[in-house]
């Protein structure tokens, strides 16, 4: 009955991370469009992702404070519609702008306020539901934003090859009907409150826990262990592995994102009968030696086992911080989810550029700015052990 009565809540849930998948990964395949329609320079076009997550970031870090006043049905359907309102606009206001590429900074910003919320939302919507196995619950949850990125990356490249670039206006128009079609669903399912009102921590009190400071330094470690193979991982395939770039594409990027969708499943299966930390711990080991196979790699398929290994392991990552976070502090409420998915973002855009940054230096080689991304699984792994430790000196005490 439980599962019966949700059932509408998770599926608007899992369209809502497929919204998110289309919001970050739709504009980044139209760089080259812009470039060659709007003469856009590399250099501007670099500001696309940079704005996209900056905003979700200042999202993130209000969400802290607004999400519990305003109610989370109105914060998550007025999520849906900013991220349908920005795909439109992408499609419209470049071309009614005197300089295209302030429309198409404009329009991000606003998908990028949906997608925001729907990241911050989404999984407290999901751990607030009365399932049994929440942190199987979380990872299946997850695993709808690999799916977003290869149906994002898959239709859109079949819809280009069909139809031409040049109709990329339709295929914005096309994608913004999931999240119109994800307002109604939103707006009738049940959502059953994170804490009892008044019950939650506040801010203050959260800053105040040693606990909390070592979910984000978690949360940031998962976000840099994923993102900064995920990032570069097509042009990984492409430079150091020397793979053509529809190829690079489909088996760096597509094949990254299918790995990871299929971990975070099986563990959203058979996870229950799993110690959540000892799999963290195993995967952050498969995720080390992820990054040894492909920094090292002699000849292209170690390297693309290695990318393929890296989105296997990280597929707990994320979810799997959430789910351990929330369970050590039930009643961290909206702030907590806030403040890790704020860490995780932080971690995705800092392990990355780290990542480029030690490319660059040792003259444009990505292996060898992937041995600098070795350390985030070795954190996370520590940040775990010592979660479990503390988890079981409370239990004794």
């Amino acid at each position: 009955m439980v599962h019966k009565k949700y059932g509408k809540t998770k599926f608007a849930c899992y369209l809502g991370f497929v919204t998110q998948a289309i919001s970050a990964n739709f504009a980044p395949l139209l760089f080259m469009t812009f470039y060659r329609t709007y003469d856009i320079t590399f250099a501007d076009l670099a500001l696309i992702p940079f704005t996209f997550f900056v905003t979700q970031l200042i999202v993130d870090l209000l969400c802290a404070r607004f999400v519990d006043r305003v109610g989370y049905r109105k914060c998550i359907v007025a999520a849906q519609a900013a991220s349908a309102l920005g795909l439109l606009l992408l499609a419209f206001l470049p071309d009614r702008c005197p300089w295209p590429f302030d429309g198409i900074i404009i329009s991000v910003i606003v998908y990028a306020i949906g997608s925001g919320l729907i990241e911050v939302l989404c999984s407290p919507i999901i751990e607030a539901c009365p399932f049994d196995n929440k942190a199987g619950m979380m990872s299946l949850l997850h695993s709808f934003y690999c799916w977003g990125v290869v149906a994002t990356i898959v239709i859109s490249t079949v819809f280009f090859a069909l139809f031409d670039t040049s109709n990329w206006r339709i295929l914005s128009c096309l994608w913004a009907l999931v999240p119109l079609y994800n307002v109604y669903n939103f707006a009738t399912c049940p959502i059953e409150p994170v804490v009892k009102s008044g019950t939650g921590m506040t801010i203050g009190q959260l800053l105040k826990q040693r606990l909390f400071w070592l979910f984000i330094i978690l949360m940031i470690c998962a976000g840099a262990s994923e993102l900064s193979m995920a990032q570069w991982a097509s042009a990984f395939a492409e430079s150091s592995l020397g793979i053509d770039k529809t190829s690079g594409d489909l088996l760096g990027a597509c094949g990254f994102a299918v790995f990871m969708g299929l971990s975070r499943i099986w563990y959203g299966r058979y996870g229950e009968k799993t110690d959540l930390s000892k799999f963290m711990i195993v995967s952050a080991l498969l995720c080390l030696i992820s990054y040894i196979l492909a920094a090292f790699a002699a000849v292209p398929l170690m390297g693309l086992a290695g990318c393929m290994l890296c989105g296997f392991s990280v597929g707990i990552m994320w979810p799997g911080s959430i789910s351990i976070s929330s369970s050590h502090l039930p009643k961290g409420g909206t702030a907590l989810f806030a403040f890790l998915a704020l860490a995780g973002d932080l971690g995705g855009a800092a392990g990355p550029a780290i990542v480029g940054a030690v490319s660059h230096m040792t003259g444009e080689k990505i292996q060898s700015g992937l041995i600098a991304g070795m350390g985030f699984p070795v954190l996370l792994a520590v940040c775990v052990c010592l979660i479990s430790k503390q988890k079981n000196a409370s239990t004794s005490v």
